[in-house]
C-alpha cells in the first residue's frame, strides 16, 4: 500500500467513524428515519460533539509532534512537559482572581500559564546533562505533578476542589451548541503548524544543526511553544484533560511512515481524530446508556500504547 493510498484510506475511515459518531447515543436515531426532533438532537448535540472530537484529536496530536520536535525527544508531549497541568493552573487562577470569569478570560490566563510552564520545562531540559529518552519525559511529569499539587492546594484553600475536579475531567458529555465554538480558534493555529512543518522538522535535528542550516532556532521554537500552549488551553477549557493523545499518535505515525514531518502532518491529524473518535464511541457504548469520561478511556488505551512504545524502544 502506497503512502498516498494509506492516507486516503485513513481519511475514509475518519469519515465513516464521524458518521457513526453522529448516530451513537442515548437517543435512538436512525439514519433512515430522521424527523424534526432527531434533527434537533443531531444539530444541537451530536454535531458540536463531533466537531469538538475532531478539533481536539487533531489539535492535541499536532501539538504532540511539535513538542517532540522542539524537545528532540519522542516521549515529550503536552501531557509530559507540564503544559496541560500549567493550563489547568491557569484556569484555576482565573476562577480565583476574577469573579465569574468569561470563557475568553479563562483561555487567556490558561494560555499564559501554559506558555510559562512549557518554557520552564524547556529551560530545565537545556540544563539537564542526561538526555535519556525516558528520563526527560519523567522530568516533565514530575514538573506537571508539582504544578498540579500547587493547583490542588490553591483549589483547596479557595474551596474550589470539587468544581475544578468536575470542570477539568476530560468529557464530551456537556458539549452542545453554544459552548464549544471557541475550539474554532484552533484552525489558524493548525494552519500555522502546517506552514512551519519544515522548520519544526529542522528543529528536531538539534539546535546546532538547525542554526547551521540558517534557521532562527529560538524564534521557531517559541512559535511552536505558543501554538502548543494555545491549543492545549483551548482543549482544557472546552473539554478538559485528554492524556497521552499527543504522545502516542506521533510515535505510531513515526513507526509507520518515518520522520518527515511535512509529509506526515496530515496523517497525524487524521489518525489523532480517528483515535479519539474510536475512544469516544467506546466510552458511549461500553456501559450504555451511561458514559465513561473520555479522559479515562484515552488514558487506559493510550497508557497501554505508551507502555508498548517504551518496551519497543528498549528492545
Amino acid at each position: 500500500m502506497s503512502k498516498n493510498l494509506s492516507t486516503k484510506l485513513l481519511f475514509i475511515i475518519t469519515v465513516i467513524l464521524s458518521i457513526v459518531s453522529l448516530f451513537v447515543g442515548v437517543s435512538d436515531i436512525s439514519i433512515f428515519n430522521i424527523g424534526k426532533e432527531e434533527l434537533d438532537i443531531i444539530l444541537i448535540s451530536r454535531v458540536p460533539r463531533l466537531i469538538s472530537i475532531l478539533f481536539a484529536g487533531i489539535g492535541m496530536s499536532i501539538s504532540g509532534i511539535i513538542m517532540q520536535q522542539i524537545g528532540n525527544n519522542k516521549f515529550v508531549s503536552p501531557s509530559t512537559a507540564g503544559t496541560i497541568d500549567s493550563a489547568k493552573l491557569g484556569v484555576l487562577m482565573a476562577l480565583v482572581l476574577i469573579p465569574k470569569p468569561s470563557t475568553s478570560q479563562k483561555i487567556v490566563i490558561s494560555f499564559i500559564f501554559a506558555v510559562l510552564g512549557t518554557f520552564i520545562f524547556m529551560r530545565i531540559l537545556k540544563m539537564l546533562k542526561v538526555k535519556d529518552i525516558i528520563f526527560i519525559p519523567l522530568v516533565g511529569i514530575m514538573l506537571g505533578n508539582v504544578v498540579g499539587s500547587i493547583a490542588d492546594f490553591i483549589a483547596y484553600k479557595n474551596d474550589l476542589s470539587q468544581n475544578m475536579g468536575s470542570f477539568l475531567r476530560g468529557s464530551f458529555t456537556t458539549i452542545i451548541k453554544g459552548n464549544y465554538e471557541m475550539l474554532y480558534l484552533t484552525i489558524p493555529l493548525l494552519v500555522a503548524a502546517f506552514l512551519y512543518a519544515n522548520k519544526f522538522n529542522l528543529i528536531g535535528m538539534g539546535e546546532d544543526i538547525s542554526v547551521g542550516l540558517g534557521l532562527n532556532y529560538k524564534l521557531v521554537s517559541n512559535i511552536g511553544v505558543i501554538i502548543v500552549s494555545l491549543i492545549s488551553a483551548l482543549v482544557v477549557i472546552v473539554i478538559g484533560n485528554i492524556p497521552f493523545l499527543g504522545l502516542v499518535i506521533p510515535n505510531i505515525v513515526s513507526i509507520m511512515k518515518g520522520d518527515n514531518l511535512q509529509k506526515n502532518m496530515p496523517f497525524i491529524a487524521m489518525l489523532g481524530a480517528s483515535f479519539l473518535l474510536v475512544c469516544d464511541i467506546i466510552s458511549r457504548i461500553i456501559i450504555f446508556p451511561y458514559e465513561i469520561p473520555i479522559e479515562m478511556t484515552v488514558g487506559v488505551i493510550g497508557g497501554a500504547i505508551f507502555l508498548y512504545l517504551i518496551f519497543r524502544r528498549n528492545k
